[in-house]
């Protein structure tokens, strides 16, 4: 049941239209009022009616907002100001002024919340139960604050009046909250004040919410649940909004619908063909065999299809881009025979080519590096090769800086 069938009539739609039985129903009203088809002042305006009437509807949340409220609601939940006179606008603008009269319910803010969720969860699906403290109207005056609430004849029931203040030659005109009502708007004497919630029109509810996060879902997506947030009086309530997180992966990384992994191979395997296996974020283990002779080359990257993230909507699966690294035996882990029968094996060495006439130092050695003894001088902790060459008895001269003159 909405409130007001008024924009479903200017489509010539039931209030149970679809989204496809919408557009449909403006298009034909389009093309039979447009003023290029239909330059009748009659048809301009029911053009213009159907165009402001599709706008609201083609909008889930303005749709929403206008079943439950009419059009009361959407004045004052969308924060448009289709409709205002003079007054109104001069009262946006400057704050004061204006007709006084009430604008609608105004919508509470929306409530966001992080959900932080694993890689694996985000590949498979999950739901979550959580837990959230609201503001309620109260249930046992239905948000009234008690019985016999009467209107606050002191600021018409607004809950802030305007008052005219003379600073020297200079006139103010401040809003104030009404001291009748406390800015309630309504006054209730003591006796009828609701005892559940002391005529406050409020209370606190605990709810739990199941957060449905489907297979595929990425950061930054949002589940949102709709008019869930604090309610209280005259207040259309907001949406609570649950924000995806993705967990850090400590062996996987998402990119869009593709997965990657880095995978170490032994260099017998990598040469000479062999298995490969390791977990999936689906929680199966994938197999993977190199045939003889299939080199896999240090840093090398393959693709298996299919096993990468689930893609929403459109179905399927993203790829899994897996690099290698390729993991060589330590020194000496074969004898001098075994490596000339490897030497006979591989493929043979480049040969050393070296211009004729060049200067040749053989005296260089390999070291394993060691990052603090062989540091270089540019880099160490001062930041300069110069800061070696300070001057220690720093007698008068500028920190760093020696005469070289003698």
């Amino acid at each position: 049941m909405v409130a007001d069938t008024k924009l479903y009539d200017a489509l010539g739609v039931k209030p149970d239209a679809t989204e496809q039985q919408l557009k449909k129903a403006y298009r034909l009203g389009a093309l039979k009022y447009h003023p290029d088809k239909n330059p009748s002042p009659e048809a301009a305006e029911k053009f213009k009616e159907m165009t402001a009437a599709y706008e609201v509807l083609s909008d889930p949340e303005k749709r929403d907002l206008y079943d439950q409220y009419g059009e009361k609601g959407m004045n004052g939940g969308m924060g448009g100001m289709g409709g205002m006179d003079a007054s109104d606008i001069f009262s946006q603008f400057f704050g004061g002024g204006g007709s006084g009269r009430p604008q609608g319910p105004q919508r509470g803010r929306d409530i966001k919340h992080t959900i932080s969720v694993s890689l694996e969860e985000l590949y498979k699906g999950k739901v979550s139960k959580l837990a959230l403290n609201k503001t309620i109207l109260c249930k046992s005056c239905d948000g009234k604050g008690g019985k016999n609430v009467k209107k606050c004849t002191s600021c018409n029931g607004l809950g802030t009046k305007f008052i005219t203040r003379q600073m020297g030659p200079m006139i103010q005109r401040m809003q104030i909250q009404c001291d009748a009502c406390h800015g309630e708007g309504d006054i209730v004497s003591a006796a009828d004040k609701c005892k559940a919630c002391n005529g406050k029109k409020i209370a606190n509810e605990r709810k739990i919410l199941e957060v449905n996060i489907y297979p595929g879902m990425k950061a930054g997506q949002r589940v949102v649940f709709q008019g869930e947030g604090d309610q209280g009086p005259d207040i259309i309530p907001g949406d609570v909004v649950f924000v995806v997180e993705e967990k850090k992966h400590e062996a996987y990384t998402r990119k869009g619908d593709d997965l990657y992994i880095e995978q170490k191979v032994d260099l017998l395997t990598a040469l000479a063909g062999g298995e490969i296996a390791f977990k999936h974020v689906s929680g199966e283990f994938l197999k993977l065999t190199t045939l003889p002779g299939e080199v896999i080359a240090p840093d090398s990257t393959k693709v298996i299809s299919g096993k990468g993230m689930p893609i929403p909507k459109h179905g399927g699966y993203g790829n899994l881009i897996v690099k290698f690294t390729v993991e060589f035996p330590p020194n000496n882990f074969t004898s001098e025979e075994k490596l000339k029968e490897l030497e006979k094996i591989l493929p043979k060495r480049k040969e050393v080519k070296i211009p004729k006439g060049v200067e040749v130092d053989d005296s260089c050695t390999l070291e394993d590096f060691d990052p603090i003894k062989h540091q270089s001088r540019s880099s160490n902790q001062r930041g300069g090769y110069y800061d070696d060459y300070e001057d220690e008895d720093d007698e008068g001269g500028q920190p760093g800086v020696q005469c070289a003159q003698q």
